[in-house]
């Protein structure tokens, strides 16, 4: 329960000691309300002083579990208060150990909004590269906390925040809030901060995604878009949507399509998919070779030659794949 809920209660629990302690005593022993009230304070604040009033058999029964209520109440305040301080210390260590894993952060993913988009992506991509969180809905923000999932509270379109969540080091940025308007300004404000970034932005409405883009988006995606395609192509071509599945993620299969940047000095540069060995070495499939001048050969041919700074689109299996990688990052010789 949040301490703002706690505290009232005490106040309640408060007043109906006061309230109650002050008619108990008028109603049991004929005291007039003023000294009635100062006999009930006394009591549940355990001063000692003698009995203000002449007490009955039942005046002290009832003095009795007055004493407890105050009792009670006191011991309630003291844990409210020492909950209330230690949960504070805690965030605030929390806070700063985030904050300084945050600041030593670079080439990460920022992530605008944790809805159900959001948590999807994040799931997809922790495992892959270190997420920073940028969200202000409390009840996403305690959950966060509690999973120790690294974030910052704020409005994503806040430049303040982005620069608190590491965008001058970081490679990726995903704005995927609820409202079209709030991911154009996202867009906006990280180009400014960062020109490298690649930012990737959803657009539920069509007529958003060229704003997005002329804002600085890298790429633009509508779940809704998706979601229908996918259900059209699942109704229309079936066996062509069971193989997509075979390399999607989400099935957490060994079969995955990977992208692989050939390096200047890696084994592979210079030789044709033949030369290369890759069928042999990891029974990996090329299915697009993408230049570094932007231009992208589907299905490319075994004399296709491999050069500095391509990029690779290989579907095979994981480990598979990380050994082809390797052949992109070994230097000659």
């Amino acid at each position: 329960m949040e301490p703002k809920k706690l505290i009232i209660i005490g106040i309640f629990w408060l007043f109906v000691l006061i309230f109650g302690g002050t008619l108990g005593y008028v109603i049991i022993e004929g005291a007039n309300p003023f000294d009635a009230l100062f006999m009930t304070v006394i009591t549940i604040t355990t001063i000692g002083y003698e009995e203000y009033i002449p007490l009955s058999y039942k005046g002290r029964i009832f003095t009795i579990f007055l004493a407890l209520g105050g009792v009670g109440f006191f011991f309630y305040i003291l844990a409210l208060f020492s909950e209330i301080v230690v949960k504070n210390t805690i965030e605030n260590l929390w806070g700063k150990r985030m904050k300084k894993e945050i600041s030593k952060l670079s080439n990460h993913c920022i992530l605008c909004g944790f809805g159900r988009i959001g948590r999807y992506i994040y799931d997809f991509v922790k495992h892959d590269l270190p997420v920073v969180v940028i969200e202000k809905n409390p009840e996403v923000l305690k959950e966060l906390k509690e999973k120790e999932i690294l974030h910052i509270e704020g409005d994503a379109t806040s430049e303040e925040i982005l620069i608190k969540a590491g965008i001058e080091r970081a490679k990726y940025l995903v704005a995927v809030l609820g409202e079209d308007a709030e991911n154009v300004y996202i867009v906006l404000t990280a180009r400014n901060l960062n020109p490298h970034l690649y930012i990737l932005a959803r657009a539920d409405n069509p007529r958003v995604e060229k704003k997005l883009y002329q804002a600085g988006a890298s790429r633009v995606l509508s779940p809704y878009v998706i979601g229908a395609r996918k259900m059209a192509l699942s109704l229309l071509k079936p066996n062509v949507m069971d193989f997509m599945e075979l390399a999607s993620p989400e099935l957490q299969l060994d079969l995955q399509i990977e992208e692989i940047f050939v390096e200047d000095d890696s084994f592979l540069a210079h030789k044709n998919l033949i030369e290369s060995g890759i069928r042999e070495k990891t029974n990996a499939i090329i299915l697009a070779i993408k230049r570094s001048t932007g231009d992208m050969v589907f299905n490319p041919s075994p004399k296709e030659i491999i050069m500095p700074g391509d990029i690779l689109i290989a579907l095979g299996e994981r480990k598979k794949l990380e050994i082809l990688s390797d052949l992109a990052k070994k230097s000659k010789g």
